[in-house]
């Protein structure tokens, strides 16, 4: 393919589906149904010998389960075998190091989702410029937010199609993930200019050629707390402040093993929704800006952060408690917040579409270090948004943030690379591997 210009892209396409309330409960059931058979394939693995532990033991032990179980046949034969195929993977993720050992599924802790393998099941047809129209095993003919292109009718062929969706439910109600292939030209090799990003609290994004990137919403309150819900309006901020509250009146009168309340059940599923529209407009604000990103630069230039170790609490232990818990524990969900792995996540595979690169560096004194002279002067970073060189000589000064961008481009400059994606055809280079600093001449 990549010989004749073509490249395979496969990528996924969520879109927010039109249900009725008979539809809903229908594919609440095959949720529960599903999470069900992965819970008695799990049961099934930990009573059976090592030796028995096969694919086809197992999907013997999943057909049985269905004709003694009658709520398990509500979940169409397919995902039933999507589900073995899933669990089957995600011990084999385990073995090779790349998960966690699977677990049972709790009923309230776990994602409601049900798998449709066969794309061509999904007879997808567009209805007008805003919605199209999907088949769903068991469910019939739902319409759905029409959004983005998708391959199908006469544009679909063995190179451009769907090949499967998933159906996944959240706060704001049902969803479709469809899987998509396609076949495209190949990128040519971006000439946009090279630029470094540090990612920040009070600047989400600082380039350092000035072209920030900034959301406009302030991570702290005028008290100095750090606002959780900065993606709200205020009305939406008010709305959520009563609504906990009223969740706390409620919880109070409930007993010790008593069953949740319907009207707690409600307030707590109001919650859930204004919780999943912050994280919506958050998602939304990252897609559109590491687009632009790519679109505009050849090379993107980011640190390599630990943010798992960055968001540590500071509370320490009884024999030595830390010292200001709460102002690193308001950090922590600021951090968190600006989700700093999913904006290189999308950087990564955006910038590899596009024709550019993504380069990780080193990150000790990125944010000490003065960028005009080089010299890492102690006391240069007093104040969390402003950086001034106290060196005698040089006596710079700039937004903190604005530096370390700086310092990261200046970084990748002279050789510092950790990580390279992709490998842009040079040796030693390989995506994804650590490569040796290498000293500049």
């Amino acid at each position: 393919m990549s010989e004749l210009g073509l490249v395979k892209r496969q990528f996924g396409h969520r879109a927010r589906l039109a249900l009725s309330p008979a539809e809903i409960r229908v594919m609440d059931d095959q949720a529960h149904a599903a999470r069900t058979v992965w819970n008695c394939l799990h049961a099934w693995w930990l009573m059976m010998p090592k030796d028995k532990r096969t694919l086809a033991n197992a999907d013997a032990a999943i057909r049985q389960a269905r004709k003694d179980l009658d709520f398990l046949g509500k979940l169409p034969a397919q995902a039933a075998q999507a589900v073995l195929k899933t669990y089957f993977q995600s011990w084999k993720n385990c073995w090779e190091g790349r998960a966690d050992t699977p677990t049972f599924k709790g009923r309230f802790r776990s994602v409601m989702s049900v798998d449709i393998p066969q794309g061509r099941d999904l007879q997808i047809v567009r209805i007008n410029r805003r919605w199209g129209m999907v088949s769903i095993p068991k469910v019939g003919r739902v319409r759905f937010r029409w959004t983005k292109h998708l391959p199908v009718g006469k544009k679909a062929n063995a190179d451009n199609r769907i090949t499967g969706a998933r159906l996944v439910k959240d706060a704001l109600g049902w969803h479709i993930a469809f899987r998509v292939q396609t076949l495209e030209l190949a990128p040519q090799p971006h000439q946009g200019p090279e630029v470094g990003i540090d990612a920040g609290v009070n600047l989400p994004l600082a380039l350092s050629n000035e072209d920030h990137q900034d959301h406009g919403r302030p991570p702290r309150l005028p008290d100095g707390t750090a606002d959780r819900d900065k993606w709200l309006t205020g009305k939406e901020k008010a709305k959520l402040l009563n609504l906990e509250r009223q969740a706390a009146h409620q919880r109070s009168f409930r007993k010790k093993g008593e069953k949740t309340s319907g009207r707690l059940r409600h307030t707590y599923d109001q919650i859930k929704q204004l919780r999943a529209k912050a994280t919506r407009r958050a998602l939304d604000w990252q897609h559109q800006t590491t687009t632009y990103l790519a679109r505009t630069y050849g090379t993107v230039v980011v640190e390599q952060l630990t943010i798992t170790n960055m968001v540590k609490s500071a509370r320490g232990t009884i024999e030595e408690p830390g010292t200001n818990v709460k102002a690193k524990a308001g950090l922590n969900r600021s951090i968190a917040q600006e989700a700093w792995g999913r904006t290189v996540t999308m950087l990564t595979y955006k910038t590899a579409r596009y024709g550019g690169r993504l380069v990780k560096v080193t990150t000790p004194n990125t944010s000490r270090r003065c960028s005009a002279c080089g010299f890492t002067v102690p006391g240069s970073r007093e104040d969390q948004a402003t950086f001034v060189c106290k060196n005698p000589d040089c006596g710079f000064q700039c937004n903190a943030d604005w530096n370390a961008a700086r310092n990261i481009l200046h970084l990748y400059r002279i050789g510092h690379v950790i990580v390279e994606v992709p490998a842009a055809g040079r040796r030693g280079r390989r995506a994804g591997k650590t490569v040796k600093p290498v000293t500049a001449r």
